[in-house]
């Protein structure tokens, strides 16, 4: 199984939260990739990146993707079929994104979203999980989760730990 790890709009493909996860992932026996995406700043463009990237893959994978990641992995979710996707404060529902409505072809979604995350509300959040009646975990914190980064570790091992025995 490999992991494919997308990253935010401002950060970078192995930033601090990616490298902790990564290190979860090698844990549980799976592949890790990161896609480096900081010379794109639209997130439509970054979707086809990642599509072009998992066209090479023969394998299951999982997508997890942080705050515009998460919109890419969710969006990229509804062209290919990943055994998962996992989502860190995801932006959805950003204005000028072009896809507002998501349906992705997982069927096991997980999202981790701060309550006091001052960039993505985490109403966003809200909103989603309901329509896709998905995991959601509103944790302390704000949009970056590095403050409660020991949680969102707990919860991605349980979240690949359900994911690799189905």
């Amino acid at each position: 199984m490999k992991v494919v790890f997308s990253h935010g709009k401002e950060s970078g493909p192995w930033g601090f939260k990616i490298k902790r996860l990564a290190k979860i992932a090698r844990q549980r026996g799976c592949d890790v990739d990161s896609i480096d995406y900081t010379d794109l700043m639209d997130p439509d463009l970054r979707v086809e990146r990642l599509l072009t990237e998992l066209e090479k893959e023969v394998d299951d994978f999982i997508l997890v993707g942080s705050s515009m990641g998460g919109y890419v992995a969710l969006v990229a979710s509804e062209i290919v079929t990943p055994k998962a996707v996992f989502l860190m404060a995801p932006a959805l529902y950003i204005s000028g994104f072009k896809k507002q409505q998501h349906n992705s072809k997982s069927s096991h979604i997980g999202i981790v979203h701060a309550w006091s995350d001052d960039v993505i509300p985490a109403e966003n959040s809200i909103k989603y999980a309901q329509q896709a009646d998905c995991t959601l975990h509103l944790v302390s914190g704000d949009h970056a989760l590095n403050g409660v980064i020991k949680t969102v570790e707990n919860l991605f091992d349980q979240f690949l730990a359900t994911v690799l025995q189905e």
